[in-house]
């Protein structure tokens, strides 16, 4: 794996940051997400102004340069002989004293992995996934908008609960995709996926949880809220809805900015009870989303 550390590509095993960098000793850093089509960043600016205004909340004085970052990737998809890649642009508090600072940090660390993109099952767009309800809730932001901080635990804590339910064998094309966890609020609201957003279509209009909720603000769930939605002839609802909601949709999906956008064919409650969407089959809307999604893309 290639790696680059303020601009300098290392070999992943190479790869050397500082045991006082404030992102390893309090988790003070965030990060994006984001994939490339044929060499080019998707929703670039996007990704990057959200990670901006992140970092001037967190008082890490960093800025976006979005050609500068272009660059800086392709670079990096040279060296590692990709196009169609997985990136991950992360940017850290950088190295501090020990102790917690009441001043900005003036010297972040930028460290940017680049990967193959996980190959997609051919029939997943048509069969869908599971998603299964968790026990774990999702925890609130530490402050007012949830960040994309080095602090996951309450992801990694929900990814392990969903490794321990088991497959179902009576719906086996859905688990032959995998399945995505799905977290609830203190209150029992909707929420969002471990590395997700979730939507739910019922009577031809699009619902997904507000924001208010505490969940990630998306790039791929703004995408459809702001653009496919309309594009696609439907209206978009947000707002306080419970599991029992999400039983009755006619379709459901998830979105993030690697996986797209992902039908859900069949919920599991956290008895491993099962309900079929659309009688386990991607919906009509969701496909239409999907094949808007990819337009957009360029693919």
């Amino acid at each position: 794996m290639i790696i680059s550390v303020n601009g300098k590509l290392h070999n992943g095993q190479d790869t050397v940051i500082s045991a006082l960098d404030h992102g390893f000793l309090y988790g003070l850093g965030l990060f994006e997400t984001f994939r490339t089509y044929n060499g080019t960043p998707f929703l670039l600016e996007q990704h990057m102004e959200r990670l901006r205004s992140g970092c001037s909340s967190l008082g890490i004085q960093w800025d976006a340069d979005p050609d500068a970052i272009r660059h800086q990737i392709t670079e990096m998809l040279q060296a590692s002989g990709l196009r169609d890649a997985y990136v991950r642009y992360t940017v850290t508090a950088g190295e501090e004293a020990l102790g917690l600072p009441s001043s900005d940090y003036r010297k972040p660390t930028v460290v940017i992995y680049t990967k193959a993109v996980p190959v997609e099952h051919p029939a997943l767009r048509r069969e869908g996934k599971a998603l299964q309800l968790l026990r774990i809730p999702r925890n609130t932001p530490e402050g007012p908008v949830r960040l994309k901080s080095l602090h996951y635990m309450n992801n990694i804590l929900a990814k392990r609960e969903l490794s321990t339910y088991p497959a179902q064998p009576q719906i086996p094309q859905q688990f032959a995709h995998g399945s995505e966890g799905l977290m609830l609020t203190a209150e029992g609201y909707l929420a969002e996926g471990i590395v997700s957003n979730i939507f739910y279509v019922r009577d031809q209009i699009l619902f997904t949880p507000s924001l208010e909720t505490g969940i990630l603000p998306g790039i791929t769930r703004g995408l459809v809220i702001e653009e496919l939605a309309a594009e696609a002839g439907c209206s978009v609802r947000e707002g306080l809805f419970r599991w029992e909601d999400l039983l009755q949709a006619d379709e459901v999906f998830i979105t993030n900015s690697i996986q797209e956008i992902v039908p859900i064919s069949v919920l599991l409650d956290t008895q491993s009870q099962s309900v079929l969407i659309n009688q386990g089959r991607t919906g009509r809307l969701t496909d239409r989303l999907i094949v808007q999604y990819k337009r957009k893309a360029g693919v």
